[in-house]
Parts: C-alpha cells; structure tokens; sequence
C-alpha cells in the first residue's frame, strides 16, 4: 500500500491523501479580491487530486502585501471570492487552507513576472515596515514598526482568521518563512531591536508565538494550525535550523498542528544548495527533535521519490510545488505510477488508463 495515498489525519480534519499544494502567489487579485484566474487554478488542482490546497499568500493588511495584486482579507469584501474558491477544492474531496501573511520590509513591489524593487508612491507604491530600518537587498528602506504597530499586526492576524472561517476553510497556515515579516522578527540579521521584540532568540520569536497564540485562538479548536516557516537563512549569523527545531518545540506547545518547512529568502545573495529534495532533511529533524508533523517542499517531482520521502518517515506530507504548476493532475499520474487506485472525477472516466 502506497503512504502517498494513505490519509492523514490533523484535528477533526482527515487530507484524503498526503499531497498538498503549497501556497505559490499568483499576482492575479483586485484590491485583495480573488479573480477568476484564481478560481481556475486553484480548482483545476482540486479535480488532480490534491489531498491539500494551500490558497497563496493573503495579506492581513493592505501595507502586508507583497504587490499590488495580492490576495487579501483585511475586508469583508474579500472574503466571497475566497469563499467560491474554498467550496470548490471542498466538493473535489480536498481540504482548502488559507495561508495568512505580512511581507514586512519585501512589501510594495512589482507582480511576480515583473523586475523586484520597491515601487514609488507615483507607480503606486506604499512605504513597507519592519521589525529595524533595515533594507532587503535593492529595496527601499522600510520603517521600523513601534510596538503599538506590532498589536496592531497581530489583531489584523486574528480579524483575517475570523473572515477565513467565515469563507470556509478548513485549515490556516500562518506565513513565517521566505523573508517576510515574522522571519525577519526571527532573523538577527534582519532584527536590530533592543526591545522585547529583539535581541534573545526569545524575544525575536516573541511575535510569531503572539501571532499563534492569537490565531489559535480565534480558530476552532477541532481545526487546524499550520506553520511556513524558513528552517534556515543559508548565512553565517542568521537563522538556523538549531533555532528552528527549538521554536518547533515551542509551537507544538502553542497549538501548532503541522509545520510547512521551506528555506531562505531573508538575504538576497545567500548561496543555497538547490537540488532534489535539499530541503527534506530540515523537515525531518523538526519532524523528529521537535516532535511536529512535517511537510516537505523543494524540488519534489515524481511519485517514486515523494513515496520515499514518506515511507523513509522523512516527513508527514509532501508539497508538490512546481511540478503541479506544469501538471495540475500530478496526483492521478502519482497514483498510476504507484499502483494506486485513485478517485478520478467521473466526468474524466472516460480517459482514466486502463493499466493496459
């Protein structure tokens, strides 16, 4: 029996299969308010068989976002498109998620295809904040937030949990990871603070775990809690993996149910080792010391390895990043190749292989 196709349980909420879609922005929304580009790409996954689909990056805030045509629910006004969307991963048999985030010091820049610098009030920029007025490699110079903006950030968490309920998800994902703003409160080279905020490695995991426990919170308690973060910075002095299976530790205490592991995207020149699965192995230490399911991303491609990446007990999950950008149906194929028998749509029956 293949573990890919073996469900996975997380709370009161069973992924039918242990594929998931990680969130990959789309650049496609508004004023925050899904498009119907979104409603195709996400439901196009849903009918290839995705046991979890993580909806992209969705600021909490409109200053949050990374660019102009990011996802949002800072507003009532966008939470039915979400809401469509949550629907129509549901009646395929997936478990809709909605990862939430604040890009800090990478906010106001161009959509995803076009050069990445800081856009000008007159392109339509807006000024980004930070944990220091420290800037992203090429980009503008972000303010330094006060604490009363850092209450602010964590109520807005909450406030867009809340309208993700409403929409219909049945899982949230908070964003830490990729050099966004709660990695750069972790990160000590992107946080100078001399506050409660900076400093120990206590204090500049202070706003994730506020960020968590605020969410959790508000979040049904038979629903779960889900972490991305960046297991490391890939630079000397930095955030490490060590940091990260320490905060795993944390988190697990916090109401974390499962950590969404990637690396990088805090410094701009770091040199990563980019290859099949390099950043398997940061899964399967938090996975292991820290005692957190685990799901693994990074150049994962085909069924025979992401099979091994679970029955080597690796990870918990696997997140098919990519390569289900190429192939929305990478989960039907995963299952022929594995010998599976796979729920395939019935109005695709007609072009199910035989096996023949």
């Amino acid at each position: 029996m293949s573990v890919l196709f073996n469900p996975l349980q997380l709370r009161d909420v069973t992924l039918p299969n242990r594929i998931g879609m990680p969130p990959m922005c789309q650049y496609s929304a508004t004023d925050g308010v899904a498009s119907d580009w979104h409603l195709q790409h996400y439901g196009s996954r849903a009918v290839g068989g995705a046991g979890l689909i993580i909806v992209e990056a969705t600021a909490v805030l409109p200053e949050g976002r990374i660019s102009a045509g990011d996802l949002g629910m800072w507003h009532d006004s966008q939470i039915d498109g979400l809401a469509q969307i949550a629907r129509l991963i549901e009646s395929q048999g997936g478990v809709p998620a909605l990862q939430l985030a604040h890009a800090g010091r990478k906010a106001s820049v161009g959509l995803g295809w076009e050069a990445q610098r800081t856009l000008t009030a007159e392109e339509g920029g807006w000024t980004a904040v930070a944990p220091s007025a420290v800037a992203f490699e090429g980009y503008a110079e972000p303010q330094a937030l006060e604490v009363a903006g850092i209450a602010d950030i964590v109520e807005a968490f909450v406030t867009a949990t809340r309208r993700a309920r409403q929409a219909g998800f049945k899982a949230i994902e908070i964003h830490a990871a990729h050099g966004y703003l709660l990695h750069q409160f972790l990160s000590p080279l992107s946080n100078q603070r001399r506050d409660d905020f900076g400093g120990s490695f206590a204090n500049r995991t202070r706003l994730v775990r506020k960020v968590v426990a605020a969410v959790r919170a508000e979040w049904p308690q038979n629903l779960p809690l889900l972490i991305r973060l960046s297991a490391t910075d890939w630079v000397d002095g930095g955030w490490d993996a060590d940091q990260t299976v320490e905060l795993c530790r944390l988190l697990k205490a916090d109401g974390v149910d499962l950590v969404d592991v990637s690396t990088g995207g805090l410094v701009a020149t770091a040199r990563i080792p980019a290859g099949p699965g390099f950043q398997v192995p940061f899964a399967t230490r938090i996975r292991r010391e820290a005692g957190l399911p685990a799901a693994a991303v990074g150049l994962i491609t085909d069924a025979a390895q992401a099979e091994a990446i679970l029955a080597n007990g690796e990870a918990d999950l696997v997140l098919i990043g990519r390569e289900i950008l190429r192939n929305p149906y990478w989960p039907l194929q995963a299952a022929q190749a594995l010998g599976v028998e796979a729920a395939w749509p019935k109005q695709y029956l007609r072009a199910k292989p035989s096996g023949r």
